[in-house]
C-alpha cells in the first residue's frame, strides 16, 4: 500500500517523487517505469540545454518553472557535484526583417526576468566569430547539462529518502478500490491512496486509464539532430540560436555546443509515425491512426502548411539542412556534419488544431496529469515537481504528516 505513485521515470517523474519525499517524509512513495533505465525517453534524447525562459508568455507555467529552474537546476548541480556549464547564448537575427522580432523577444526577456543584452553583429562576433547576422541578444543564464546524469541523482536521492523505484513496469490499467486506486502492471499489482501521471508521450492515454479526460492529445514530432565533426567543433563556442517565428512551435534549427564537448546542429521538427519514433522508418498503426483521425492535427496541418512542407524536405536533404545551418555560420558544409541521435517531443494538441503552449496539468479524483510538458520540462524539472506536490494537499483526502 502506497500514499504516492508516480507512473513515468522521466525527469520531471523523478523530480515529483524527489519533492514528494522533502515534504511527506514518512509517506510510501512508488515510482513505476516502463523502460529498463530512468529518463529513456524525451529527458534522455534533448539538447541538454539549461533554458533561461526568455521565450514564454509572461505569466505562463512555462516563464515562471524555467526562469526558476534555471537557477535551481545549475544550484542542484552545484550541490551534487554534476557536471554543467552556464556558458550564455546568443541569438541572432540573419536578415534585417528578423529585427522587429529580435526586439520583441528581447522585451519578453524582460518581462521574464531574464538578464538579456541586445548586441551589435561585431558583439555577437566577439562571443561567436563565424556567425554572420544584423544584429543579436546574448542571454547569459542559459546553460548545458546531461539532464540522464541529473536523473541518475534523483532517482539515487529518492532511494535514499526511502522511495520504492521500479523498472520494467508497465501500467496496464488503473482500477478503483474503496478510496484508494490499484495500478494493474505486467509486475503485479500495487494500491496507492494518490497517483500522479508523467508519461510524456503517452501520458493522455494514462490519463484516460485513471478516467481523466487529458483535454488535449499528444501528436509526437520527431527532432532530428547532426552533429559537427571534431575537426569542425571550433566553429562554436557556446549556443547560437536563429529568431524564432513567433507563429510556430519550434524555434528553429541550432547550435548546441553539450556538456561532453560536442556540438550539435538541429532539431528539425517532423511528424512523427509511432509516439517513440526515433527513426524515419519507425511505425506504429495505432500511433498513425490517432493522429491522422485528430481533426485537431489536420487543422494544425493546414495552419502550418509552408512550415511543415520545409521540416519533412530538411528531413531527407542534407543539403538543406545544411543551407539552415549555413544562414547562422556560412562556413558550414555538407562534409562538416554527420547524423546524430534523434528525440520525439510530446506535444499536446487542442482539437481545434491549436497546441497547447504551456505545461498542461490537470486533476482528477486523487490523481494529477501532467498532459503537457515538453521542452522546457528538463530545465524546470524541480519547479515543476514543487508545484505538483504543492497542489496535492487541496485535492486528496489524505492525511500525512506534512513538512514546512
Amino acid at each position: 500500500m502506497y500514499d504516492f505513485a508516480i507512473i513515468g521515470g522521466g525527469i520531471v517523474g523523478l523530480s515529483t517523487a524527489l519533492a514528494l519525499g522533502k515534504r511527506y517524509p514518512n509517506a510510501r512513495i512508488l515510482v513505476l517505469e516502463k523502460e529498463s533505465q530512468w529518463a529513456f525517453h524525451q529527458t534522455g534524447n534533448n539538447s541538454g540545454v539549461i533554458h533561461s525562459g526568455i521565450y514564454y508568455k509572461p505569466g505562463s507555467f512555462k516563464a515562471k518553472f524555467c526562469r526558476d529552474g534555471s537557477r535551481s537546476m545549475v544550484e542542484f548541480c552545484q550541490e551534487h557535484g554534476i557536471e554543467h556549464e552556464v556558458c550564455g547564448k546568443v541569438i541572432v537575427a540573419t536578415e534585417e526583417q528578423e529585427l522587429p522580432r529580435l526586439e520583441n523577444l528581447y522585451k519578453r526577456g524582460l518581462d521574464n526576468g531574464i538578464e538579456v543584452k541586445r548586441i551589435s553583429p561585431e558583439e555577437v562576433r566577439e562571443i561567436e566569430p563565424h556567425v554572420k547576422c544584423v544584429g543579436g541578444l546574448r542571454v547569459f543564464s542559459t546553460g548545458i547539462v546531461n539532464y540522464k546524469q541529473v536523473c541518475l541523482k534523483y532517482a539515487e536521492l529518492i532511494k535514499q529518502q526511502g522511495g520504492d523505484l521500479h523498472l520494467n513496469t508497465k501500467v496496464l490499467k488503473i482500477s478503483p478500490s474503496g478510496k484508494n486506486q490499484v495500478l494493474q502492471t505486467n509486475k503485479g499489482n500495487f494500491e496507492t491512496r494518490f497517483v500522479i501521471n508523467c508519461t510524456g508521450l503517452h501520458s493522455d492515454r494514462t490519463a484516460k486509464l485513471g478516467q481523466v479526460e487529458p483535454q488535449a492529445k499528444i501528436v509526437p514530432f520527431r527532432g532530428e539532430y547532426y552533429e559537427l565533426t571534431r575537426e569542425k567543433r571550433y566553429l562554436v563556442k557556446t549556443l547560437i540560436y536563429p529568431v524564432p517565428n513567433p507563429d510556430f512551435p519550434f524555434l528553429g534549427v541550432h547550435f548546441t555546443r553539450m556538456i561532453d564537448g560536442s556540438v550539435h546542429a538541429g532539431p528539425n521538427a517532423v511528424l512523427s509515425l509511432k509516439r517513440e519514433g526515433y527513426k524515419k522508418t519507425d511505425f506504429d498503426l495505432r500511433d498513425f491512426l490517432e493522429v491522422i483521425t485528430y481533426p485537431g492535427f489536420w487543422k494544425l496541418a493546414a495552419k502550418h502548411a509552408d512550415e511543415g512542407i520545409q521540416e519533412i524536405i530538411r528531413s531527407f536533404s542534407k543539403a538543406a539542412f545544411t543551407r539552415s545551418l549555413q544562414k547562422l555560420i556560412p562556413e558550414v558544409q555538407a562534409e562538416d556534419l554527420v547524423p546524430t541521435h534523434a528525440g520525439v517531443r510530446a506535444q499536446a494538441l487542442m482539437n481545434d488544431g491549436k497546441l497547447v503552449d504551456d505545461f498542461l496539468i490537470v486533476s482528477g479524483q486523487n490523481s494529477i496529469h501532467v498532459c503537457n510538458a515538453p521542452s522546457p520540462a528538463a530545465t524546470s524539472s524541480l519547479e515543476i515537481g514543487k508545484a505538483l506536490v504543492a497542489e496535492i494537499p487541496q485535492l486528496s483526502h489524505l492525511d500525512i504528516a506534512v513538512t514546512a
